[in-house]
């Protein structure tokens, strides 16, 4: 039985139910064994944040502590307090930076989301195309493999708007993707499988693992030591997320004000914005260990600050995300900006961790060596559209080398607080960009897609491999 077969039809069955399983080693012949180390499945999985981040210069104190990019350069660098919650994974993780789209260099950076993984010429203004995004073309080689063909997720959901999307995924028309926002329509998409008297009665009274629990103890039974233990942590697992999603839920279906003033939003907590994060990366794990998908994308938040997810500030205390980045000028405002910044890095960080201590199933390495994670913003200083912050993390069975800073921009970095007169994305570039297009090349040679092309790219990121 090879992996792909396993994945979609093992099941544990309740009343109504169905819950995917991991691959086992107990079910594998010897010789599937050996194929399945040779087809093991590459994952891809793209995650967005908007409004840039903290870019003080180096002459302001603020520089050492709270620029997002560290300092340094190749393997010689060190963490800022925004970047330091990489460190557990810092040998699986590469920073990049002077990488952006040409197309979109002299765009203002609230319009920016909608070509971060298409690299189009969507423009601030005027007729509006996009073109495929850069999961839809790894879905369409692996995406007949899996139950899902790929996930869309995103905190806002829907499409949004042009300039101002709420998704980051694109079809080969340059039509926006849906991205599902309710942690509870993924979870039971995922989990729950059956007539809709069973998702009723689930949704009303009973955990989804309570009517499977009968024929888990009979698989069980049937597993190696390894395997049993790989169970029991896997059920666990969907345990915590359903616990996970229940207490999200509340976070999202909060209603916004309807005035313009963030103090009256008091039913959020700070601790559900943070729960909400963990709560989609939690989602994507399980998404990849059952192999129900290898292709996900998460939009963590749109850009100029409309939507619930302008809110997700209050994980660290803070009101309104989108406002951080203009107000460094204000005491501590380097400091709160980069706080907000370092909540979202830690959770990526988090994903990372959690997919670098998953032995992968019947294979060789961890599922993090088998899945690649593309992190970061199509703006950098204030509404700058040029040196993307990013972190490109996993795939080392794919060939990918890490520990290490691509330092692109040297030392020309543009940044600084607005000081009200022409901003950033205005100004002349300090240094050109090299094409962002040609880490997606090298991304999609890696996970095995024939090509040498993408959009606007120039070539390959030689340093990556």
């Amino acid at each position: 039985m090879n992996l792909n077969s396993l994945d979609r039809r093992r099941f544990l069955r309740g009343t109504g139910v169905a819950l995917a399983l991991p691959l086992f080693e107990s079910f594998l012949m010897p010789s599937a064994s050996a194929n399945t180390l040779k087809s093991k499945p590459k994952r891809l999985a793209c995650v967005y944040f908007p409004d840039g981040v903290p870019m003080p210069l180096p002459e302001d104190p603020a520089y050492k502590d709270w620029s997002w990019f560290p300092h340094g350069n190749g393997s010689d660098y060190t963490f800022s307090k925004c970047g330091e919650v990489f460190a557990p994974v810092r040998d699986d993780l590469t920073i990049l930076s002077g990488f952006s789209h040409p197309s979109s260099r002299k765009v203002h950076g609230h319009s920016n989301s909608d070509q971060f993984l298409t690299a189009a010429a969507t423009g601030s203004h005027g007729p509006y195309a996009n073109t495929i995004s850069l999961d839809q073309i790894y879905a369409a080689q692996v995406g007949d493999q899996t139950r899902f063909a790929s996930m869309v997720m995103s905190t806002d959901g829907g499409t949004g708007t042009p300039r101002g999307t709420h998704t980051l995924s694109f079809d080969r028309n340059g039509r926006a993707i849906p991205a599902e926002h309710r942690p509870k329509r993924v979870f039971d998409m995922l989990f729950v499988k059956g007539d809709g008297d069973a998702a009723r009665r689930l949704a009303l009274s009973k955990s989804a693992l309570d009517d499977l629990l009968a024929d888990a103890k009979s698989l069980r039974r049937k597993l190696a030591l390894s395997d049993q233990k790989s169970l029991d942590e896997y059920l666990e697992s969907v345990r915590q997320a359903e616990m996970k999603v229940e207490k999200a839920k509340r976070w999202i279906d909060t209603p916004l004000p309807t005035v313009e003033s963030d103090h009256l939003n008091l039913e959020l907590t700070a601790d559900e914005p943070r729960e909400y994060v963990q709560t989609i990366f939690e989602l994507l794990y399980l998404a990849f260990k059952t192999d129900s998908t290898r292709v996900a994308t998460y939009q963590i938040g749109r850009e100029n600050g409309f939507g619930i997810s302008d809110h997700l500030a209050r994980a660290v205390g803070l009101n309104l995300a989108h406002s951080l980045s203009h107000d460094t000028k204000k005491p501590d405002g380097w400091k709160n900006f980069g706080t907000y910044c370092r909540f979202l890095n830690e959770e990526f960080a988090r994903l990372t961790s959690k997919l670098k201590a998953t032995p992968e199933p019947a294979g060789e390495g961890t599922m993090l060596d088998n899945t690649l994670l593309l992190f970061g913003s199509a703006s950098s200083a204030f509404h700058l559209s040029r040196n993307y912050p990013l972190v490109l993390a996993g795939g080392k069975n794919m060939g990918f080398k890490h520990g290490q800073y691509i330092n692109n921009a040297g030392s020309k970095r543009q940044g600084g607080a607005w000081d009200g007169g022409r901003e950033p994305w205005q100004q002349e570039a300090a240094k050109e960009d090299k094409p962002l297009s040609n880490v997606f090349v090298t991304m999609l040679q890696q996970l095995g897609v024939q090509t040498e092309t993408f959009a606007d790219s120039t070539g390959t990121v030689s340093e990556l491999l």
